[in-house]
């Protein structure tokens, strides 16, 4: 509860009976308990209102599934490993174009180009420009 734990909370309520007083800290605390009432009256009519606004469509949602503390970057990574290369590799083996290279050709699993070697340097081959990262 906004990011104190028990011992600090303790210190906080020690802090408090010393500046306050006997005499009134009970006034404050009862301040301090009709706040929080009033913050929950608050917080559950404005759920109410909201629920109302958004009609019965939006009641079915799955609201949990939205929440940032259910993501998990290791289960996305072991599902993208566990999925088929094939599946992934898909687009590539059915050809398609690349603006830097021109028409890519549809090329069988034990068929080899020859004199397409990407890494080497060819003078005469235009160096590839990639307008999105510059």
């Amino acid at each position: 509860m906004f990011g104190i734990n028990g011992w600090e909370f303790v210190l906080l309520a020690l802090i408090a009976v010393f500046v306050l007083g006997p005499d009134r800290l009970p006034e404050y605390a009862a301040k301090l308990a009709q706040a929080i009432k009033k913050f929950r009256v608050m917080a559950e009519g404005a759920k109410g209102q909201l629920k109302d606004q958004l009609g019965p469509e939006y009641s079915d949602i799955n609201w949990r599934q939205y929440d940032p503390r259910q993501y998990d970057p290791r289960r996305i990574v072991r599902e993208a490993l566990i999925e088929p290369l094939e599946d992934a590799a898909s687009g590539l083996k059915a050809g398609g174009t690349n603006p830097d290279m021109g028409e890519v050709d549809a090329l069988g699993d034990d068929a080899v180009s020859v004199g397409s070697d990407l890494r080497t340097w060819d003078p005469q081959r235009p160096t590839p420009y990639d307008v999105d990262a510059t």
